[in-house]
């Protein structure tokens, strides 16, 4: 199959991108990312510097391969990341658009490459369970409800890839927050630390730029691993209950 591919090329955060047009041949069982492979072989041969795009795992784990295709965190396919989309999901002449994550907080470093480190520094704020609790504990020691176990466990499938902040017309990273939250602040060991936990990390989105969330509701559609923003509402509920009883 033969694709038109505009791609966005940037040098690095200080110079000005624009998109850049490639004819690429591609067999429809590739994916995305061999795809861009193919490109960047081309791109060698001719001399020329090729793509910078993240991937490692390429198995829908990492979250690192973050692309907007065609307007699309992660591309057309619901529940998928890129590295995970096949261009048999294409057809043969079709023009393909492939531009980094678009947010403040998410500043490109080249080409299709950003800094996502403010996530990181979000986890560091508090997204961890530090209460010294001895050894470990027998896994069946200590009870969990079933509802509650399941909900965790959703909310604990968050990658942490953006695509949640790419989505949002705001650039909001509540529904990555809330999913690291929940997931901690739904089982007995990270209850203890839980108001504090909420409020650091809460602070901590709201300190690297990310937008407020709009309830619009385009980064449940766009996750991956379709987190529900049920986490969202239940955070906000978490944050203003621990901000009320911390005046108190």
């Amino acid at each position: 199959m033969k694709l038109t591919l505009k791609v966005w090329r940037q040098k690095n955060g200080n110079a000005k991108g624009s998109l850049e047009t490639h004819q690429v041949e591609a067999d429809e069982h590739m994916s995305f990312l061999e795809m861009m492979d193919v490109l960047n072989q081309q791109l060698v041969e001719n001399k020329k510097e090729p793509v910078a795009f993240e991937h490692d795992c390429r198995e829908g784990i990492c979250g690192s391969c973050n692309m907007v295709i065609n307007g699309r965190p992660h591309g057309p396919m619901q529940g998928t990341t890129t590295c995970q989309l096949h261009m048999r999901h294409f057809k043969d002449g079709d023009t393909i658009v492939v531009e980094p994550w678009r947010a403040k907080a998410f500043p490109v470093i080249k080409d299709l490459v950003v800094d996502r480190s403010s996530f990181d520094r979000i986890i560091q704020s508090g997204g961890y369970v530090s209460v010294n609790t001895g050894q470990a504990p027998d896994g069946n020691s200590i009870p969990v409800e079933k509802d509650l176990s399941l909900m965790a466990m959703d909310a604990a499938t968050c990658i942490g890839c953006g695509a949640c902040v790419a989505a949002c017309p705001n650039g909001s990273a509540m529904l990555f927050t809330a999913a690291k939250v929940s997931h901690l602040g739904l089982l007995p060991q990270g209850q203890v630390e839980h108001k504090k936990r909420t409020q650091s990390m809460v602070a901590q989105m709201d300190k690297e730029g990310f937008g407020m969330c709009s309830n619009v509701g385009a980064c449940e559609v766009e996750c991956p691993k379709e987190i529900s923003i049920e986490n969202i509402a239940r955070m906000n509920r978490s944050y203003i209950g621990s901000v009320l009883s911390t005046e108190k």
